[in-house]
């Protein structure tokens, strides 16, 4: 099976150009292993997968995808922060796939703010701390918050889907920004 998805000396050799989309959900690895992750880029044949953990070339992965959901396929490229798939399926799967990927793609366009599901302010006190669930303790600035999440603005980066307490309400890290994360809490 020939992988249709990377660029060989500046030439696009995928046969669909992928979205920059980025969608969050978890991986189900062939040894039963889930793992948070988030799209890097997207087709209706190909998806490339930010991950903490990269499975080998040639096995099978079932991903979830938060508003597109399941996607199967086959690793077909291994990088550092994780993997590429060739998605399997049916072409009426595959068309499904593709309208959901463009109402994505139109969504971001307009921006990411318009999907937010609460009003995000900026608090008058923004230095606080986050708790990990080592029991470790770091210190923080809030860039703003929400009733559903906050930004904060950290030196360090916990994984997607890490558990982290903010000023006593429990969540987890959903996104990684430039100079910090943003929290979605429980």
């Amino acid at each position: 099976m020939q992988p249709a998805c990377h660029q060989h000396k500046g030439i696009e050799r995928r046969a669909q150009p992928r979205a920059d989309v980025e969608v969050f959900g978890r991986c189900l690895l062939a040894n039963n292993l889930e793992i948070p992750c988030h799209t890097i880029d997207i087709s209706p044949a190909g998806l490339g997968v930010a991950a903490t953990h990269s499975p080998s070339i040639g096995v099978p992965v079932i991903v979830y995808l938060d508003k597109i959901g399941r996607i199967e396929g086959t690793v077909v490229r291994v990088h550092d922060n994780g993997f590429a798939l060739l998605i399997g399926g049916s072409d009426r799967k595959r068309d499904k796939l593709a309208a959901k990927i463009d109402h994505l793609k139109s969504r971001s366009e307009i921006g990411a703010q318009d999907e937010r599901r609460d009003k995000r302010v900026m608090p008058s006190i923004t230095n606080s701390e986050i708790r990990l669930a080592d029991g470790s303790v770091h210190p923080t600035q809030i860039v703003d918050i929400s009733l559903s999440g906050a930004a904060l603005k950290i030196d360090i980066r916990p994984t997607i889907g890490t558990s982290l307490t903010l000023a006593g309400m429990q969540g987890k890290v959903v996104r990684h920004l430039d100079e910090g994360i943003a929290m979605e809490f429980a």
